[in-house]
């Protein structure tokens, strides 16, 4: 039985994390999910969170929870905690400055397919582009020199895997060149995910 709802979209990288983080909880018998459109004025996403974005979670009696960080809390808390947020705390922050690079990835990742997408050529900026773009860049340099840990999976590891699973959707794998032994992490620890393969965005 769903007792939450989770507003988001199919290729959505924080809608993925926290698809991952329910199913490494156990909890996506309890979630139903219900795409959101952040584009439609109409939309109830604009209700239910005020900034609308996703994902955003809404609980059976109402309360409604944003960010991802915040629903991931959540939801490890739900599942009893310690589950993908370790409660020791030198490895919970590690996992929570590792999930903090993971999305900072995906926020330039989308920032840089928002500006391919929705600005005409002409009011594209390549300037601010190659700013995302070095984002990107340094954050897989790190990751490539420091790779996540292959035998555990916290909230860090599923944050970066969804990034680069993202990056791998949206521009082709291009990354995966450059950075050999994060892309053969990504295709080790990636597929061992509870979720992955019913996440994947097609």
């Amino acid at each position: 039985m769903t007792d939450l709802t989770l507003r988001s979209s199919p290729a959505s990288p924080f809608g993925r994390k926290v698809k991952l983080a329910a199913a490494a909880c156990g909890l996506t018998g309890r979630i139903d999910i219900v795409r959101a459109d952040t584009n439609d004025p109409a939309d109830s996403l604009r209700t239910q969170n005020p900034l609308g974005k996703i994902p955003t979670l809404v609980t059976a009696d109402g309360t409604v929870l944003y960010d991802s960080r915040v629903i991931v809390e959540y939801l490890d808390h739900l599942a009893g905690g310690g589950k993908v947020i370790p409660t020791e705390p030198k490895a919970r922050f590690e996992a929570l400055t590792l999930q903090a690079l993971g999305d900072g990835i995906m926020d330039a990742a989308i920032l840089r397919r928002y500006e391919a997408t929705l600005r005409g050529e002409g009011e594209r900026s390549a300037r601010w582009d190659g700013h995302q773009q070095g984002k990107v860049d340094r954050g897989l340099d790190h990751l490539e020199a420091n790779l996540p840990a292959a035998e555990r999976l916290t909230i860090g590891e599923i944050a970066v895997a969804a990034a680069l699973a993202y990056l791998d959707f949206r521009f082709e794998g291009s990354w995966r060149a450059g950075h050999p032994n994060l892309a053969a992490w990504l295709d080790t620890v990636g597929p061992r995910m509870p979720g992955w393969a019913e996440t994947t965005p097609a």
